[in-house]
C-alpha cells in the first residue's frame, strides 16, 4: 500500500474518526471512543492511567451504514499501549498498537478507514 500523503511516514493510513472500542487492561474494562484509528492501532481517551508496554484486549466497532442496512462489525484483538499521555481533563491518551491482530479482522478496519479516503488515480505499469 503507497502512502496517501508523502509526507507521512505512516505505511497504513490513519484517520482522525470516533469509534466505540473498548480496552480491558489489568482487570479494567473502559468503554470509550477513538481519537483516530488505523489498521494497526488505535489512539483514544480513559479515564484510568495505564503506563506504556502494557498488554490489552480491543473490541472495535465498525459501523456500516448505508440506505437499506444499519449494522456494525466487531473487531477483536490484542494491543499493546506504546504511549500514555496526560489529557486536559483529567483523563488519559493512550496509543494502542495492535500487536496480536489476524489478517481478516486487519483488513475489516483497512476497508472500513478507506471509505474516507480521497480516491486515488489508478497507476499505469511500465513494462
Amino acid at each position: 500500500m503507497t502512502r496517501p500523503n508523502p509526507a507521512e511516514k505512516r505505511l497504513y493510513p490513519r484517520i482522525d474518526y470516533s469509534l466505540p472500542i473498548k480496552v480491558a487492561a489489568n482487570g479494567y474494562d473502559f468503554a470509550t471512543s477513538t481519537q483516530n484509528v488505523s489498521c494497526l492501532g488505535a489512539y483514544c481517551s480513559i479515564n484510568k492511567y495505564v503506563p506504556p508496554f502494557t498488554r490489552v484486549m480491543i473490541k472495535l466497532t465498525l459501523p456500516i451504514k448505508s440506505d437499506a442496512i444499519n449494522k456494525s462489525y466487531s473487531v477483536e484483538c490484542n494491543g499493546v499501549v506504546v504511549r500514555s499521555e496526560d489529557a486536559e481533563n483529567g483523563a488519559f491518551n493512550i496509543a494502542i498498537f495492535f500487536n496480536q491482530i489476524n489478517l481478516g479482522q486487519r483488513k475489516k478496519i483497512s476497508r472500513y478507514i478507506s471509505q474516507f479516503l480521497p480516491e486515488r488515480p489508478a497507476t499505469t505499469k511500465r513494462f
